[in-house]
C-alpha cells in the first residue's frame, strides 16, 4: 500500500483539481482548503460541511500531520521556548518573543543544521531533515494562538531565527511565508516576517529575481573573510565579495533594505578597527546592523564582549551614519536565546 502524504503538500490549486479528479464540485477543494489553512482541522472528521463520503475518501488518501507541543518553558523576562514534536518524531524550537509593543515568534526551518558555525547550539548538531512548510507553518500558528491567549497581544512579527539554515530549505520556506501571509492563512504582512541567512549567494540571488516582499536578515558577524571564515565555514564558498553583489541585486529589485546579525565576542570582533571593517562593508547598499550580546553555549569558546566596548562600537557605526540597534537578549535562563537552541534538547532528536 502507497504510504500516505500529508494533504497540505497539495497548493490549493492542485487540492482543487485532485478533489475534481474525485468527482468533486470546484468548492469543494476551496472547503478543504480552507479547513486546513484557516481553520488548522487536525482530522478529516471536523470537517463537518463535507459529506461522511469525501470525509472518508480524503481519509483514506492523505493524512494530516500533526505537530504537537512536546514542551514549553516560561522565561523570568516572560519568553517562552517551544519544543514541537514533528508527526516522525523529530524535535525543533521555536520562541515567543514579548518585546514593548511587539510580540515575535522565532521559527526553525530545519531539524539541525549543516553548516557549524562556531558560536551556535544547533550548528553542533547534524542536519537530519528540512521542514515542510505546514511544520514551518504550524510552528508559527502554536505562538499565534499563545501571543493572543497568554500575552493578550496579537503577534507582530516572525522571524525564520531558530534552528537551520532558511535558504537552504527554500522551496519550503518560501511557501510557508506565502501561507502565514495569505488571507486564508494567518494574513499576517510579509513585511512582518525575516528570513535570517548565514549567506548562500545564490539563494539570495533567486530571492531577489522572485521578488519577495519579506524582509531579510544576513548573519554576518564579521566583516572580513579570514574571520568570518574562522567561525562560519559557509563563508569559503560564499565570500562577502559574492555577498555584497548578491545582496546589492536584491535591494536593487526588492527595494528592501537588509538587516545585518553581527554577533559581538570579546576579543575576536569588537575592537573599532572591526567596526571600521564593518562601516565599510555597509556603504554597498542600504542596510541597519543589529549588535546582539553573545549567548553562552556548551562547550563554547567565545565570550560576551564588555559593555564598554559594544556600546563603544555601535557609536562608531553611528557616528557614519549607519542605523543601529543593539539588542539585548531575552530568555537566556531557558536557553531561548540567540544561537543557544538545541543547547540543552541534543537529547530529544531523533537520529
Amino acid at each position: 500500500m502507497a504510504k500516505k502524504v500529508d494533504i497540505r503538500k497539495l497548493t490549493e490549486t492542485e487540492l482543487i483539481s485532485t478533489l475534481e479528479e474525485m468527482g468533486e464540485k470546484k468548492f469543494r477543494g476551496k472547503q478543504v482548503y480552507e479547513w486546513l489553512w484557516t481553520k488548522r482541522a487536525r482530522k478529516f472528521e471536523e470537517m463537518t460541511n463535507l459529506s461522511q463520503e469525501l470525509r472518508e475518501k480524503l481519509s483514506e488518501n492523505f493524512e494530516i500531520r500533526v505537530v504537537t507541543i512536546a514542551d514549553k518553558q516560561v522565561s523570568n523576562d516572560g519568553t517562552i521556548k517551544y519544543a514541537f514534536k514533528l508527526h516522525e518524531g523529530h524535535v525543533v524550537e521555536g520562541v515567543l518573543i514579548p518585546t514593548g509593543n511587539r510580540t515575535t515568534a522565532c521559527i526553525s526551518s530545519q531539524v539541525g543544521c549543516s553548516l557549524a558555525c562556531k558560536f551556535c547550539a544547533t550548528g553542533k548538531l547534524k542536519l537530519m531533515k528540512n521542514l515542510e512548510a505546514y511544520e514551518i507553518y504550524d510552528q508559527v500558528a502554536e505562538i499565534y494562538k499563545d501571543a493572543e491567549i497568554l500575552r493578550k497581544k496579537p503577534l507582530s512579527n516572525v522571524v525564520y531565527m531558530g534552528m537551520g539554515e532558511p535558504l537552504l530549505n527554500y522551496k519550503n520556506v518560501v511557501y510557508s511565508t506565502q501561507q502565514i501571509s495569505h488571507d486564508k492563512g494567518l494574513g499576517m504582512s510579509p513585511k512582518r516576517i525575516t528570513i535570517s541567512t548565514a549567506g548562500i549567494a545564490k539563494m539570495i540571488t533567486r530571492l531577489a529575481d522572485e521578488k519577495v516582499k519579506f524582509n531579510l536578515a544576513l548573519s554576518l558577524h564579521a566583516a572580513n573573510d579570514q574571520k568570518r571564515s574562522e567561525i562560519m565555514p559557509i563563508n569559503d564558498s560564499n565570500t562577502l565579495e559574492a555577498l555584497s553583489d548578491a545582496l546589492k541585486y536584491f535591494y536593487a529589485q526588492t527595494g528592501t533594505r537588509v538587516t545585518f546579525e553581527y554577533i559581538i565576542f570579546r576579543d575576536f570582533n569588537d575592537t573599532l578597527d572591526d567596526a571600521a571593517e564593518l562601516a565599510s562593508f555597509c556603504r554597498n547598499f542600504p542596510c541597519k546592523i543589529n549588535i546582539i550580546e553573545y549567548n553562552p553555549i556548551d562547550d563554547g569558546e567565545f565570550e560576551q564582549a564588555d559593555p564598554e566596548k559594544v556600546d563603544a562600537f555601535a557609536e562608531f557605526l553611528e557616528s557614519k551614519n549607519l542605523v543601529v540597534n543593539v539588542r539585548r537578549s531575552r530568555g537566556k535562563d531557558i536557553d531561548a536565546a540567540c544561537g543557544q537552541l538545541a543547547n540543552k534538547n541534543k537529547a530529544v532528536l531523533k537520529d
